[in-house]
């Protein structure tokens, strides 16, 4: 740190040698997350000389380093010889890798070496005479665009976490990691019905629900089950084993307090039907009309002999929806019958009538048994309205749903835009448009070259493309033990020219090689960014560091601002100045 205001050095070393010898090689590069592209920060990169695969598992690093905010790191004193490189987010602070823990690694041997190079420095008399010509020698420590792509072979342990019972008509079971549908079999009570329960799951059933529908169960404090599921044994293998479970009926906070706010509001009613009673037989008793209190008390007792609650949903969405949105409901419990006739969708024509709309209402998946929507695509600028009659949709516990209704307005074209991209990748690529979350909203597969997002609203839009080498959809780590390198990962790197406009196309060319991997995600949804503190003394410094010597360790140790390399293409800088390595001729900016 300087003595003034305790700014620290960036990228300080201060190397010493035993012996008589000091080793002065080095080499530079940067750790990006592979799945999005975020800067790696402060986490360790390692060498070993050691070319075997167990190496990295087995023996701690020989030589190591930390990456900055950015992600880049130098390693340096380094010896004359081949090396394999590795990052690592070293939890558990041994220096070795498990395959809990973040990764990267490149299976290309790193050779350290030194390239020399001349330039000469001019200074120039006060009449712009030549006075001295400086011949100084500098030099480029390679490699210096090592990209080392960082994943996590999100391993998980196949385990049984939880079995329990929620409530009185619900079993949840939870696993640690994916699995086959576990069996659970009742062993107490015996007189239950075999189709028991509804099952509710996701599609890694790793989190499952059985809805019990059962009276029998439902009443029984304490259900007594077998229950068999997949485990690993001491060698791996994935084995049946076999529990027996109690499952006690817990009743949860929120179901205690509505059964209360229940009873109040019953017993209120009980002492409002006894006051309008007793009115009555006053105004009777004097001669008078009581057909307002008759009514009133008709009113209470109805209110007093429902005993069921009607059944609870909520809407997908109401009021405005996208052209792209669905008509649906999220229902609270499973349910049993759906009367279709009941279920009324209209539309308004242009003579402001309304005519029925002939389209069912459907489960939205196999396991997904609580959200129905109707199956149709919505017409722009269009007027709807859907009308549930009384009974038209029962649950598994008999709780049927109210007469109610709902009016819907759908967007016009007008209010939307589209994106166009041409790329330059395999069909096995698909595309992801993100929000400003880095989050995506749609996905599309590389079709001819091209991708097409319609209808999207006004705004800022961001863009990655995965190659997806095994074509399953989605974006895969790599494997150590496999040599297998993650999925690569590209984004669109002017967010600028991807601002949406009411109706209007914008149509770009992407080349996803163009721009070096480290440039490529734009700084708006960079999440990992320079502390600010060094932000400010890089700009301090900048002019004077600009007119310092080239020095192993005044400077960051990067010989350019562009990685280059492994499974990216070299990126081609359109500037002048440039200078060839002697790594397969590679083009690299300075």
């Amino acid at each position: 740190e300087d003595n003034n205001e305790g700014n620290r050095i960036t990228s300080y070393a201060f190397s010493f040698s035993t012996g008589d010898v000091i080793d002065t090689l080095q080499v530079s590069g940067i750790v990006l997350r592979a799945k999005d592209l975020e800067p790696m920060q402060h986490v360790l990169v390692g060498i070993h000389s050691n070319l075997d695969d167990t190496a990295f598992t087995s023996q701690p690093f020989e030589r190591i380093g930390r990456t900055n905010d950015k992600g880049e790191f130098t390693l340096r004193g380094l010896k004359p010889g081949n090396y394999h490189i590795f990052a690592l987010n070293d939890m558990d602070g041994d220096y070795k890798m498990a395959r809990s823990e973040d990764y990267a690694f490149i299976d290309e041997v790193v050779v350290p070496t030194v390239q020399e190079y001349a330039s000469q420095d001019t200074t120039f008399t006060f009449d712009h005479r030549v006075d001295t010509i400086v011949a100084a020698s500098h030099y480029d420590y390679l490699p210096n665009d090592i990209f080392l792509p960082m994943f996590n072979e999100d391993v998980k342990t196949l385990y049984l976490k939880k079995v329990e019972r929620q409530g009185r008509n619900r079993i949840f079971v939870q696993f640690g990691a994916p699995t086959e549908l576990p069996q659970l079999t009742i062993i107490k009570p015996q007189n239950y019905r075999p189709d028991w329960y509804r099952l509710e799951r996701n599609e890694t059933n790793d989190s499952i629900y059985y809805w019990i529908t059962d009276s029998t169960l439902i009443k029984t404090d304490s259900i007594m089950a077998q229950f068999q599921y997949l485990k690993p044994d001491s060698l791996g293998n994935l084995v049946t084993a076999t529990d027996t479970v109690r499952l006690n009926a817990r009743t949860s906070t929120s179901e205690l307090k509505a059964a209360a706010e229940k009873k109040k509001e019953r017993e209120s009613w009980q002492k409002d039907l006894e006051k309008i009673e007793q009115r009555r037989d006053k105004l009777v008793a004097e001669g008078k009309d009581a057909t307002e209190a008759e009514e009133d008390i008709k009113a209470l007792r109805e209110k007093l002999a429902y005993k069921k609650d009607p059944l609870k949903f909520n809407l997908f969405k109401t009021g405005t929806l996208d052209v792209t949105d669905s008509i649906g409901f999220i229902f609270d419990v499973p349910l049993d019958t759906i009367v279709q006739d009941r279920v009324k969708l209209e539309i308004m024509q242009p003579d402001s009538t309304w005519a029925r709309v002939n389209a069912p209402l459907k489960q939205v998946s196999e396991t997904d048994i609580k959200r129905y929507f109707i199956d149709m695509p919505l017409q722009p600028e269009a007027n709807y309205r859907m009308t549930l009659d009384s009974l038209a949709i029962t649950s598994v516990y008999g709780l049927t749903n109210d007469s109610t209704g709902f009016a819907f307005s759908v967007k016009s074209l007008d209010e939307y835009g589209d994106i166009v991209l041409y790329v330059n990748s395999t069909d096995s690529a698909f595309v992801e448009l993100l929000n400003n979350q880095d989050k995506p909203i749609r996905t599309l597969k590389v079709q001819g070259g091209m991708v097409h997002f319609e209808h999207l609203l006004p705004g800022s839009y961001f863009v990655r493309l995965v190659k997806d080498a095994n074509l399953n959809g989605v974006w895969d780590p790599g494997n150590y033990a496999q040599h297998q390198q993650p999925e690569e990962v590209y984004y669109y790197p002017d967010a600028r020219k991807l601002r949406v406009r009411k109706n209007w196309t914008s149509e770009e060319t992407w080349n996803i090689y163009e721009t070096p991997v480290n440039l490529q995600k734009p700084e708006t949804i960079v999440r990992n960014k320079p502390e600010r503190k060094k932000d400010l003394l890089e700009k301090k410094t900048k002019k004077s560091t600009d007119e310092e010597e080239d020095d192993e360790f005044n400077s960051s140790g990067f010989g350019n601002d562009a990685y280059s390399g492994n499974k990216y293409r070299d990126y081609q800088d359109t500037k002048s100045n440039k200078r060839t390595t002697p790594r397969g001729g590679k083009s690299i900016s300075r």
